[in-house]
């Protein structure tokens, strides 16, 4: 089988810092040659991967502010489906501008949705020709049908377990209203633990108005966006992973490496987290502030080793890549 993976190029695949359709997608790649599929990656052409790999972008047009995102993605798509003739298939995980160009798509495509932004895209969606994979049920359109709910998967190897964990607590993400990152703080406080956020600040006045001015270095240290091998050492090392987001979550890839590592996850029961948090298995959901904070106090109760098992069950890499193997094998068939 020959496969073409339409990756996303605002970062390297996989990412050195934040990129969370870019990590997936490089896993997906690396598994699928394992099984022997024939893949070409379509990605920044500084990305690292055992795919043979194709693009146009130099490197990540989000590190870049002299590149326009809109022209290198345009180009990025156009490369590839002038190309599809030579695949089996090709796979998607691009957002919607891939489907304003899918009838011309010489084979099937299969289109990874990893989120809406919004209502407005859905129109690229209901007339795209292509078949859909959601990332949760909870994230599934209406209007859509779909060939498959696909969970994420992750490489275990990269999160190290640790069966104590250390005293304080992680919030991992953008820096955003939507992902609760002055809750978390609020938490934190409430529970009289110190408080480690990382991530990209996604909206400057946000950070500057209600997550700066909690920074102390000892009770909230900020420590920026994060590469691969920090990022478990760090989730690792917390007491609890806090997820207080305040929008419909499509997966939340930084809850199961939380879980991979055996630290349990306090989250608020908002889109996919009802799906992803096993309750008082891998962690606990809560509605508000007060309740995340009585959460903490007994999260000691939750076996990290358990967790992590748990974690494995459901959201390995290998479990994604058979997967998306079989949905693979029905298109095509």
């Amino acid at each position: 089988m020959k496969v073409a993976l339409l990756g996303p190029v605002a970062w390297r695949t996989p990412p050195l810092h934040y990129g969370p359709w870019e990590q997936v997608t490089s896993l997906l790649a690396e598994g699928l040659v394992a099984r022997g599929v024939e893949v070409t990656l379509f990605a920044t052409l500084d990305s690292v991967t055992t795919a043979v790999l194709d693009g146009v972008a130099p490197h990540g047009y989000a590190e870049d502010p002299s590149m326009d995102g809109r022209v290198w993605e345009a180009l990025h798509v156009s490369h590839a489906l002038e190309r599809s003739a030579e695949f089996d298939l090709v796979h998607n995980h691009l957002d919607w501008l891939p489907l304003a160009f899918s009838a011309h798509s010489k084979a099937p495509m299969l289109t990874t949705i990893h989120g809406f932004s919004g209502p407005a895209i859905v129109p690229a969606y209901t007339r795209g020709k292509s078949h859909y994979v959601s990332i949760s049920d909870a994230d599934r359109s209406p209007e859509l049908d779909y060939a498959a709910t696909i969970y994420h998967g992750i490489d275990f190897a990269d999160f190290p377990f640790s069966a104590t964990g250390g005293p304080g607590l992680v919030a991992f993400g953008r820096i955003h209203p939507d992902k609760g990152t002055h809750t978390a703080i609020e938490i934190a406080r409430l529970a009289g633990l110190p408080l480690t956020i990382c991530g990209i600040v996604q909206d400057d006045r946000y950070f500057k108005e209600q997550v700066a001015p909690h920074i102390d270095g000892m009770r909230v240290t900020y420590l920026g966006s994060v590469g691969p091998e920090q990022r478990g050492q760090i989730l690792s090392q917390s007491l609890a992973l806090l997820h207080p987001i305040a929008f419909p979550e499509p997966f939340g890839l930084s809850v199961v490496e939380a879980m991979a590592c055996g630290t349990p996850v306090v989250a608020y029961p908002l889109g996919s987290m009802s799906e992803v948090v096993d309750e008082g298995v891998t962690g606990r959901l809560v509605h508000s502030a007060g309740e995340a904070a009585q959460a903490v106090a007994q999260i000691t109760t939750i076996d990290r080793s358990g967790c992590r098992a748990q974690a494995r069950t459901r959201f390995s890499a290998e479990r994604m890549v058979n997967d998306y193997l079989s949905v693979y094998s029905a298109l095509t068939s």
